[in-house]
């Protein structure tokens, strides 16, 4: 389950394979075997009609979840740049080792793009070792400032240090923030049920045709989409380092 919600692509066509096949289930097995009378046709409207309307809200409510976190990892590379940047200006509060710490903060930086535009697993595992790497030198350079100055100037410094630590460890934490694996389940489930009943209802060939491909396919596209926008990496809406590219040009640019 993980790879399929990993990769939307294989989700998408995983899904438009076994939906119509619910579908195509429904219409020529269970119609055939377990004919649906005229009296029960009423009772089964109902509960077609709930599934269809409890499918239709799990997907609305999927959505909306993964649209939340989309932003938040949006917000979070916002402030990411924010803090990076703010602390590279403040660098110049350290005195001797500021053109140290701001070497530093520019690889950190580079390593921070990396981490936005990477999608192969070994090089993400690199890229976090490197950002170790990089966060403890960084806060060696202003913890070795404060204690040789301890003063409220290079404390701005220090506060300007954690923040750009601690917002690494909101974006990371905001990125591994996705819709639980059990809500997947359960919404597959409703809409394999959601299919096979729309097959197994419908009335007449051609009618029975046309359900068996609109709604396979309008219920694979949304769920394509839900899993698109809450894969960080593996689906075509991603979050871009807008942010952090234009402070990357703006510290290169001569001032």
């Amino acid at each position: 389950m993980t790879p399929l919600l990993q990769h939307p692509a294989f989700l998408f066509i995983t899904l438009i394979v076994c939906l119509p096949l619910a579908s195509a289930l429904g219409a020529v097995i269970l119609h055939r075997r377990v004919p649906l009378s005229d009296e029960a046709r009423e009772n089964y409207n109902v509960v077609q009609g709930a599934t269809l309307t409890l499918l239709a809200l799990l997907i609305g409510f999927t959505l909306s979840m993964a649209v939340s976190r989309y932003d938040q990892r949006k917000n979070y590379e916002e402030e990411e740049a924010n803090a990076i940047g703010t602390e590279y200006l403040r660098a110049d509060l350290i005195g001797a080792d500021a053109a140290k710490t701001k070497a530093l903060l520019a690889r950190y930086l580079e390593a921070r793009i990396e981490y936005y535009e990477d999608h192969d697993g070994s090089a993400l595992d690199s890229n976090s070792r490197t950002t170790a790497a990089l966060q403890t030198q960084l806060w060696d350079s202003v913890r070795q400032a404060a204690a040789t100055q301890p003063t409220p100037i290079t404390a701005l410094a220090v506060a300007g240090m954690n923040d750009v630590l601690n917002t690494q460890g909101y974006t990371q934490a905001a990125w591994l923030n996705r819709i639980p694996v059990a809500a997947w389940v359960l919404m597959l489930i409703i809409a394999f049920f959601s299919n096979l009943m729309q097959g197994y209802g419908a009335r007449g060939n051609s009618g029975r045709r046309v359900l068996m491909f609109v709604l396979p396919i309008t219920v694979s596209l949304s769920l394509t989409l839900i899993a698109d926008i809450d894969s960080p990496r593996g689906g075509l809406i991603r979050v871009s380092p807008l942010n952090l590219l234009s402070l990357q040009h703006s510290m290169q640019t001569p001032g």
